[in-house]
């Protein structure tokens, strides 16, 4: 079986590559060659997703499956279809789970939670996306099958409510700096590790029955923002000073910040993967934070360029704390 991953170098996408590999497919990426790729058996064309006839040379490869990480509008999408439509057996987008609504009805998110996001631009993007595939599965028979990552970590993430993944909180909670938790720290939430991600996703590649089905992929672990931040510092061999700042205040100061709060971050989130594992039997996520973790943090302490805090990020952070503090209402944790 032959499975085309545009994208293919990223986060979650290289774990995927990678165990696809490890499945026996035969790989095949269409990137723009920034990152450097040298796993034997893979097939790859250079040039920008956004050209058709770059589109087209890929489907030269005779895909079986086509896996699209990097369609954020509904007009790539379109471009997507063009290209594909009757010559693959199955086309997987992979969307976001911030595509559920906000507020959420539940706390607990099943596949049916309605989709609205009136927060963030992305997520709004990826919705309608989502919305075109499905009317083509409808209407022409598309073979889409839809996949919603919550935040998914690998050795090259370590992740963060408030600034961005990256290597910035562990640089300030190692030298005993504070670090920004959103709320009051304990609305819950879910991190997946890339690895088992992976499992999950190929165990659908090829699969008749999810077309036209729509899965979230992700761990059963739960945790609270600050467990979340306690876990990285025990792993980094630091304590965590944490500052709580409601989402809101953040997102009136700096908006880029707020709308990955207000339309994600500042919800608990709790997935239900009875779906994942009724279509993927033997499902389950194997990799606990406290380890995941510890494997991001080797990954960067094993070159000193890669353990660099962001300028922006600190000063951001920084000045967050300070106007905060000089209201008189942040509360430590």
């Amino acid at each position: 079986m032959r499975v085309l991953f545009i994208g293919g170098t990223g986060n979650i996408s290289s774990a995927c590559v990678e165990r696809a590999l490890q499945e026996g497919w035969q790989v095949a990426l269409l990137n723009r060659g920034h990152s450097d790729v040298t796993q034997p058996g893979l097939q790859t064309f250079i040039g920008d997703r956004n050209d058709l006839a770059v589109l087209a040379e890929a489907a030269s490869s005779k895909p079986d499956v086509v896996v699209d990480f990097v369609g954020y509008t509904p007009q790539q999408i379109d471009l997507d279809m063009e290209a594909f439509s009757g010559k693959i057996s199955q086309y997987i987008y992979i969307s976001s789970a911030s595509v559920y609504l906000k507020p959420l009805p539940s706390y607990l998110i099943t596949e049916n939670t309605p989709l609205g996001n009136p927060y963030w631009p992305y997520a709004q993007e990826k919705i309608a996306c989502e919305e075109r595939l499905m009317r083509a599965y409808h209407m022409d028979g598309f073979p889409v099958t839809i996949i919603r990552p919550s935040y998914t970590y690998g050795p090259t993430w370590i992740p963060a409510g408030v600034g961005g993944h990256g290597y910035t909180i562990v640089e300030r909670m190692r030298r005993g700096a504070p670090v920004i938790s959103h709320g009051d720290g304990q609305s819950l939430w879910v991190l997946t590790h890339t690895s088992d991600f992976a499992v999950g996703l190929i165990g659908l590649m090829g699969s008749s029955k999810a077309i036209g089905e729509a899965f979230h992929i992700t761990s059963d672990e739960v945790f609270t923002w600050d467990a979340i931040y306690r876990t990285i510092a025990h792993a980094a061999g630091c304590a965590a000073k944490l500052v709580h700042i409601p989402s809101d205040w953040i997102a009136g100061i700096y908006p880029d910040w707020g709308m990955g709060l207000l339309g994600d971050k500042m919800h608990s989130a709790v997935y239900d993967n009875s779906k994942i594992k009724r279509f993927v039997p033997g499902y389950q996520a194997h990799v606990p934070f406290n380890e995941g973790i510890k494997r991001s943090l080797a990954w960067h302490d094993a070159d000193p360029a890669r353990c660099r805090a962001d300028p922006k990020t600190n000063q951001r952070m920084d000045d967050l704390i300070t106007r905060f503090q000089k209201l008189g209402l942040s509360t430590g944790g």
